[in-house]
């Protein structure tokens, strides 16, 4: 993996004006975009419900519940993820564009089951035999996925992982289906395993978390050959000791760096790397690490930017890259 690339999400509800921006903003690495603007099936829980295998969810009011065979909602979540499969390979083939690696995105085993309730309306992570369950019916459902993926575009397909809930799941903030207490967090060691069981699937797996502070040692000693987070975030010691830990094991960093929405102001590729450059002078790692082991991305994903802002945030990114390769003079 090298360049730039992008978290998952973009505006609007085009698959092929998605297609069409990230395949020309990021030649290097690009990544089947998501669009959770065209609502059920769309978002991080529903489109990734629809890769399971043997295994089925519908709407209900409180959210995703499962249920005993696909429906209507199911079946919208697979034709949503078709459509942008076929817009994928229509944008790379009219670019004349053969990357080698691609990348697709996919809610990790604890967000996703945290996402999902049983019949009787406890979330699915409170239930092993249930969790166990999920976590299998991905990793198949994800494996067929970058068949597919590696098929239409002949490049190498590395899955990112995204986590956004695994703090909360941690550190017991889920609150429970009457809302007035907490699911029991869970044991890290517990965590752990069933992340590594789903990350053993793959060759190469990317684990996205943008919590303000992710679990990096978990997620490296997971599996992981490369997390993705919110460089802008990391404050303290505590992070940045795990950071340098990080960085010491040689585990690829996909730094989110650029804005995911306009900051409402000019902003400069000098301004966007300074947390990139500063987080490598206080580890005192040489500079160069960022050439040989870091991914510029924006903060997040875009879906809540303006489709002028996407173009300027991958413009921005893929700049840092370069950046990262031969900084500029005076940096």
């Amino acid at each position: 993996m090298h360049g730039a690339t992008g978290i998952g999400s973009l505006p609007g509800t085009d698959p092929d004006e998605a297609a069409r921006i990230v395949v020309g903003e990021l030649p290097d690495l690009p990544h089947l975009a998501e669009l959770p603007a065209r609502g059920v099936g769309a978002d991080l829980i529903g489109r990734t419900a629809g890769l399971l295998v043997d295994l089925a969810v519908e709407v209900v009011t409180s959210g995703y519940r499962v249920t005993a065979k696909p429906g209507k909602d199911h079946r919208r979540a697979v034709d949503l993820l078709r459509r942008d499969l076929d817009a994928f390979e229509e944008a790379l083939e009219r670019a004349g564009a053969q990357p080698s690696v691609v990348k697709v995105q996919a809610a990790g085993p604890w967000t996703l089951t945290a996402g999902i309730e049983l019949m009787r309306g406890h979330r699915v992570l409170t239930d092993r035999g249930a969790l166990k369950e999920f976590a299998e019916s991905l990793t198949e459902g994800l494996r067929q996925h970058v068949r597919e993926v590696a098929k239409r575009t002949g490049a190498k397909v590395v899955v990112q992982l995204d986590e956004p809930g695994l703090p909360a799941v941690l550190n017991g903030l889920l609150p429970t289906p009457s809302k007035l207490g907490t699911v029991p967090p869970v044991p890290e060691p517990e965590a752990r395993a069933l992340l590594a069981g789903v990350i053993d699937g793959f060759e190469d797996v990317i684990v996205h978390c943008c919590a303000p502070k992710p679990p990096l040692t978990l997620l490296r000693e997971a599996g992981a050959s490369a997390i993705a987070f919110d460089a802008t975030l990391i404050k303290g010691t505590d992070s940045l000791d795990e950071l340098g830990e990080t960085f010491e094991a040689g585990t690829r960093l996909l730094l989110g760096l650029v804005p995911s929405t306009d900051p409402g102001r000019p902003v400069t590729l000098k301004e966007v790397a300074a947390p990139a450059f500063e987080l490598v002078d206080r580890l005192g790692f040489p500079r160069s690490t960022l050439a040989e082991q870091a991914i510029p991305t924006p903060t997040c994903g875009l879906a809540g930017a303006k489709q002028s802002w996407v173009m300027r945030a991958l413009s921005l990114s893929r700049d840092l890259a370069s950046a990262f390769s031969e900084p500029p003079e005076g940096w």
